[in-house]
């Protein structure tokens, strides 16, 4: 009979780096209002109990189907929103319990990358204001100063001396998004967020913008949040990828390891869209039925169980409806939630007597 897996106790930073950024049990859930009066009459329950950490100068891949709650993720890192509940700790601060003035000096040691190269900047202000407006509020050396760094920033990303007075309009999609990585990393900070930075971007401007990232990476000691659903650009910058579904995460391992095997059915799933440059070789699509459910009313139990292939070929078990599959460790630091996944030299038990 298939096994029903126990949870395990959060897992502690793997060797190799310690925790940066540790999350646990986030969630965010948005009021629906509705009626004359605006009531609330519901609640889109955009993440759901996240747990992960991220450790120092490692790039974390957050992936998933858009809607799944990855851009939400980062905003609650950075509280530019505020969690519904759960802790975040960073740096051994737990930012949760900050508020006001005094998350100043940590908002300073955490920037975002926006996904719009064109919304993100100030179409009346030239670059060199836009990049070195986060030295000015937080109060960062004299007026010369600042612009030695903003131009030392600029050479960085790419960017030329004479662009500095100019307007984001006068650039292309590249050049922007360029900008937008000077504006983020002129502060210095610890750990940035990329919100799917290259998606909105041609494929050979994406290739430039993703080796860019990684120096920057290399030379200044960066620590990433890469937000994507690109799973082929994940693959090409990732250390570890978690996989999101519906507000919770289904699957967390190594990237090399990831990418190699698979436990999650939806990481399979996605895993199967990706092509392969060679003509003479095919992949084995899993097609996947139905639509995303809404997160205002996710389905119950595991939340994948409606469209999942592997609960068809069982023939539709009622614990996937029914049970909340906990994320458990499967062997070193690859974490899957899925009743049908069990970590080496688990025993063996009938899917009835785990639900009794």
């Amino acid at each position: 009979m298939t096994a029903v897996a126990q949870p395990l106790p959060s897992p502690a930073p793997a060797p190799g780096g310690s925790a940066l950024v540790e999350v646990r049990d986030l969630v965010k859930h948005f009021p629906v209002h509705g009626g004359i009066l605006q009531r609330t009459v519901g609640q889109v329950q955009a993440v759901d109990g996240v747990t992960f950490e991220i450790r120092r100068g490692e790039t974390l891949g957050l992936v998933g189907e858009s809607g799944c709650g990855k851009t939400t993720v980062g905003r609650l890192l950075l509280r530019l929103i505020e969690p519904t509940s759960g802790t975040i700790h960073f740096d051994g601060v737990e930012l949760t319990a900050i508020k006001g003035a005094a998350l100043k000096p940590y908002r300073r040691r955490m920037q975002i990358i926006f996904q719009d190269p064109y919304a993100s900047l100030d179409p009346r202000a030239p670059i060199a204001d836009s990049i070195g407006e986060g030295l000015r509020i937080h109060g960062i050396g004299n007026p010369a100063e600042r612009r030695q760094k903003v131009s030392r920033m600029m050479d960085l990303v790419g960017l030329q001396p004479y662009h500095a007075r100019r307007y984001p309009h006068e650039f292309s999609g590249g050049q922007r998004q360029r900008i937008g990585i000077a504006r983020a990393l002129v502060l210095e900070p610890d750990l940035v967020v990329c919100d799917e930075p290259v998606s909105a971007l041609d494929v050979s401007i994406q290739a430039q913008v993703l080796n860019l990232l990684k120096q920057l990476q290399r030379e200044l000691g960066l620590t990433y949040l890469f937000v994507a659903h690109n799973m082929g650009v994940v693959e090409h910058i990732s250390d570890r990828v978690a996989v999101m579904y519906l507000g919770r995460i289904a699957e967390l391992a190594e990237g090399d390891e990831l990418f190699r095997k698979q436990e999650h059915p939806y990481t399979e799933a996605l895993m199967s869209a990706i092509p392969i440059p060679d003509p003479l070789l095919r992949r084995q699509r899993v097609i996947l039925r139905g639509d995303v459910p809404s997160p205002v009313n996710p389905p119950t139990g595991c939340r994948f169980h409606p469209r999942c292939q592997l609960r068809q070929e069982l023939g539709a078990p009622a614990i996937c409806a029914d049970v909340v599959p906990p994320l458990i460790q499967l062997g070193g630091d690859h974490l899957c939630a899925c009743h049908f996944r069990q970590p080496p030299g688990t025993v063996a038990r009938p899917i009835t007597e785990a639900r009794a």
